[in-house]
This record gives C-alpha cells, sequence and structure tokens, in this order.
C-alpha cells in the first residue's frame, strides 16, 4: 500500500551509506509518500552539510549540535556556532546531543557539553533531540533539571523511563526497533505513548525495520514501522501516520 504523510523525525543523510545515489534518493523520497525529513548533525562539519540539503529539498529540515561521540576538539565557542545555524529559517533544534555510555568516552565531558547544550536550547527556546544509550540515569537528571522540549531519539527504554520522559513534557519517537522480535520494550511504549506525543524515525541510513533489517534505511520505510505501532494500537496507520506528522511540525515549529 502507497501511504502518504511520512514525516521522518531523525536521519542522517550525510552518511557515507548514501555517497553513490544521495541526490537521485532524495529527489524520489517525495514520491514515495514523504512529507517531511529533520536531518541531525553530528558536529559543526556535519550542519553544514544538511544544512545544505535543506536549502536543495524543500520537504528537509535540519538541526545543530554535539553528538557524544564527536566531542574530539571541540571549539570553545561552539555554543555561539550553534546559536549561528539556528538562526537559519530551516534549522528547528539542537541535536543530535546527550550521553553514549556505551563506548569509552569520558563521561564528565559528555556531560559537560549536554548542560551546555541544554542551557543553550533554554536560552534559546528551541527544542532538543536526545541520544541516551546505556545512560539513562545521567541523562534524566539532566533533563529533569532543564525540562527542555524536544523528543528522545530512538528511544530504548523501559515503559517506566517513557512515562518519565512524557512527565517532562517531552516527546518520544520510536524507530525499526519496534518491528524487531526481541522488541517487548518498545512495543509496550507504542502501545502506550498518548498519541499527541509520539513521532516516528528512521536513523537513516541504519536501524532499518523488518523485513528489511541490515539493509541501507531511508524514510520510506517508516511505512513498517507505521504498520506495527498501528497494529498494536488497534488503528490505521495512515490514520497513525498523519497524527505523527502533525505532532512533528508541531514539535519542530513548521508550518
Amino acid at each position: 500500500m502507497q501511504y502518504e504523510n511520512i514525516f521522518d523525525a531523525h536521519a542522517h543523510y550525510d552518511d557515507s551509506w548514501f555517497d553513490d545515489d544521495r541526490d537521485e534518493l532524495l529527489s524520489a523520497l517525495p514520491e514515495g509518500g514523504v512529507l517531511g525529513v529533520v536531518c541531525n548533525a553530528v558536529d559543526l562539519k556535519s550542519a553544514a552539510v544538511i544544512q545544505s540539503y535543506s536549502e536543495k529539498y524543500p520537504y528537509i529540515y535540519f538541526t545543530a549540535g554535539f553528538h557524544p561521540e564527536n566531542l574530539e576538539n571541540i571549539p570553545q565557542n561552539y555554543p555561539d556556532k550553534i546559536a549561528k545555524f539556528l538562526e537559519h529559517e530551516k534549522c528547528v533544534a539542537i541535536g543530535e546531543i546527550g550521553l553514549d555510555y556505551h563506548w569509552d568516552i569520558p563521561r564528565g565531558l559528555q556531560k559537560k557539553i549536554f548542560e551546555e547544550q541544554l542551557k543553550l536550547s533554554a536560552e534559546l527556546d528551541v527544542p532538543i533531540v536526545v541520544h541516551d544509550r546505556e545512560a539513562h540515569g545521567d541523562t534524566m537528571e539532566l533533563l529533569r533539571k532543564y525540562r527542555p522540549k524536544g523528543l528522545m531519539h530512538c528511544f530504548s527504554g523501559s515503559v517506566e523511563l517513557m512515562r518519565e520522559v512524557l512527565r517532562l513534557g517531552m516527546s518520544i519517537s520510536l524507530g525499526g526497533v519496534v518491528t524487531f522480535k526481541n522488541a517487548r520494550h518498545s512495543v509496550r511504549c507504542a502501545a502506550e505513548v498518548p498519541p499527541d506525543r509520539l513521532l516516528l524515525e528512521t536513523d537513516a541510513p541504519y536501524m532499518s525495520p523488518v523485513p528489511l533489517r541490515g539493509k541501507r534505511n531511508d524514510s520510506r520505510n517508516i511505512a513498517y514501522i507505521a504498520e506495527k505501532i498501528a497494529e498494536v494500537r488497534g488503528m490505521d496507520a495512515q490514520e497513525l501516520l498523519n497524527i505523527t506528522a502533525e505532532n512533528a511540525k508541531k514539535l519542530y515549529r513548521i508550518e
């Protein structure tokens, strides 16, 4: 079935996996029902690249920020540089920011940069896109402190953690994991998250849903995610796509 109003709340189309056919793919996505995509930066260089995509393709928006895996040689004035990107009409959030304790990256540095970007989001009144990998405790401590607007990208926590995120006023973004065979937490969250706080994402080119697991992901594949979540919630997949597209536009302040 051909769907419409697909809004991909989180993707990385600057990834090298798209180097061979990026323009061809990005030109084709609207024909596949894609209404909008937010490309997420991991540092200043990637923010500049995805800004150029947003200027070429009307349906693409972008974020600016430092991912916890990209903190080496971070410039001292980086908040000013992020703020400069946010002056662009299609820069819609600070992201992808957060904590990642899976890798051996100094945790003190991660928390310092995450907190500084949280402060910046409060000063500028812009939403954030949060990356939280094996760092739930420290992530939630900082989110409770600043209570930012934004979303937990590729949410992988428990229902209890999801409820706490929702109490802070944030949204939950679900991706391909919800289609995986052993994704009990994600399925439970998909069933319980309030309809006005749910967004859908690919994290393209990663995290392809079943039946495409292991292959390169793109925004059209949100159809499989929507079908799974709609099944869990006992609703129509197109209705879910319509709702989550409006949620994304509202969160990112896209008219």
